[in-house]
């Protein structure tokens, strides 16, 4: 294994752990609602923003440990919200993530959009105690000039037919920027 895919590996393992810890049990109240959020977060995935988080803080001479889990795990149970509710009807209405059923289809819709709403507002009580402007630093690359401003525009994409040249990519380009990048660039400020 190579140094970089072994650095993968560990903050892969470093930011389950974290919010194995950091999640509610699935058996606690309520139940079900946890359940799907255990679901939707463990569905498995690269866990690229963690490792983003993990790398970052290295670079910054910072070492892992509590404030480098509560980063990886925010921006993780972020990335999950946006998931499940991508997948809904209203949206892309996807039936399967990552090979298996996706939360509404596995759960039912309500269920889904409660388990994101959940998942958000986890994120941000998991990454309160870090202070500074942690906080602020996810709430804009979420907000409507990042990942739901992304995900805006692509929805009105859908029903406007295909640009060309310039206008395309410009769109393009938003989307890109609000769905992906924000959220890129929050777990490496994070960290």
């Amino acid at each position: 294994m190579g140094v970089a895919a072994a650095a993968l590996a560990e903050a892969v393992a470093a930011a389950d752990a974290a919010l194995d810890r950091l999640m509610p049990a699935a058996d606690s109240w309520p139940a079900r609602l946890h359940e799907a959020m255990r679901y939707s977060v463990f569905a498995g995935g690269k866990r690229l923003r963690p490792a983003l988080v993990r790398e970052a803080s290295a670079a910054a001479g910072g070492q892992p440990g509590e404030r480098v889990d509560r980063a990886m795990a925010a921006v993780e149970l972020i990335h999950t919200y946006t998931l499940v509710h991508d997948d809904l009807p209203a949206m892309d209405d996807d039936d399967l993530r990552r090979g298996r059923p996706t939360c509404h289809k596995a759960f039912d819709e309500a269920t889904a959009i409660l388990a994101g709403d959940a998942l958000q507002s986890l994120a941000f009580e998991v990454v309160a105690p870090l202070g500074g402007d942690a906080v602020a630093t996810l709430a804009a690359a979420i907000g409507s000039r990042g990942v739901v401003g992304g995900q805006h525009e692509d929805i009105e994409a859908e029903g406007q037919g295909d640009l060309a040249g310039a206008a395309a990519r410009e769109r393009l380009e938003r989307i890109h920027r609000g769905k992906t990048a924000a959220l890129i660039r929050a777990s490496c400020t994070l960290g």
